[in-house]
């Protein structure tokens, strides 16, 4: 979605930054910008072991943007609406004091919340909509199960999980709490004794390692909190919510989907939510998806069958 973006500014001298306020979307992003452009960019975060040198494409977390004054020509923040740059104003003013006078700053985000769709309504901010991926089809949307009884993992989410099982594909189950990761990984490991799967949560200290593990295929599966919900991309992916009608937001509920679908090799999956009653924040992000999809489909996307 940025390469074009960043491109252009990198032909034309600029000085770019690019941040977000979660370490798992800069280290995800690092690897990314490095393979696809000449330019060796600098990855700046609170543990980072590297110390500041004048780079031409600087990524970071916006904690870091603290350390800057009018140093970018362009400067983009990445899951604009994430903790803990939605709650924080001393980070948006950090934002708009590293950005140069004439300078661009541009917030990337799937879910824009309150404070900024009123930007937006009172034109302080312009908005664009980028309804498609790079691959040109439109966002999986999600599959909403019913379940009768109040059981984490139910037996209709165990034939989804036998199937994927089955197929090789990689797969995500996220879980609403902390206490869940336990019970339904022992769970799964019983149905599935041959599935190699983990768990990770925030407060994981393996947790970028098992990220790694799951893309290059030594992990099948993670059992996972919100911590997945953004900033990660795996390919050929499918996953399911348990219990999705608990604590997650409509904001998370989208973010979550949005891991489905992101690679040309398969530009679908299965999104799955499993719950008892279908909640405001399930129907929202219902409802944004297919706004998306809406839009998508007037520019010629195309949905992808499962």
């Amino acid at each position: 979605m940025l390469f074009e973006t960043l491109a252009y500014a990198l032909q034309k001298q600029m000085r770019i930054g690019l941040a977000s306020p979660r370490v798992d979307v800069c280290t995800e992003l690092y690897p990314r910008i490095k393979e696809a452009f000449t330019v060796k960019p600098l990855l700046l975060h609170g543990k980072s072991e590297i110390s500041y040198s004048y780079c031409q494409l600087t990524i970071c977390t916006t904690h870091q943007l603290l350390r800057f004054y009018q140093a970018f020509d362009l400067l983009i923040i990445d899951e604009v609406d994430s903790f803990p740059f939605a709650q924080d104003a001393g980070l948006a003013y950090a934002a708009q004091n590293a950005c140069k006078a004439k300078g661009s700053l541009v917030y990337l985000t799937a879910t824009p919340g309150k404070e900024l769709q009123k930007q937006v309504a009172r034109r302080n901010l312009s908005v664009s909509y980028l309804p498609l991926r790079f691959h040109g089809y439109l966002l999986p949307e999600i599959q909403v199960i019913k379940t009768r009884r109040r059981e984490l993992l139910p037996a209709k989410a165990l034939t989804y999980l036998k199937k994927w099982f089955q197929a090789g594909t990689p797969f995500l189950i996220f879980v609403p709490k902390i206490v869940d990761l336990a019970p339904v990984l022992k769970k799964v490991k019983q149905t599935l004794p041959n599935l190699a799967v983990a768990s990770v949560h925030a407060a994981d200290e393996q947790r970028l390692e098992k990220v790694i593990a799951l893309r290059s295929g030594k992990l099948q599966a993670l059992v996972t909190t919100t911590i997945l919900e953004r900033g990660v991309t795996f390919k050929n992916l499918d996953l399911m919510v348990l219990a999705a009608e608990q604590t997650f937001s409509s904001a998370a509920l989208v973010q979550i989907a949005g891991r489905v679908g992101r690679s040309a090799q398969k530009p679908g999956g299965e999104v799955l939510f499993f719950c008892q009653r279908k909640n405001a924040a399930i129907r929202e992000a219902q409802r944004q998806i297919k706004f998306m999809n809406r839009k998508g489909a007037q520019l010629g996307g195309k949905m992808y069958s499962v």
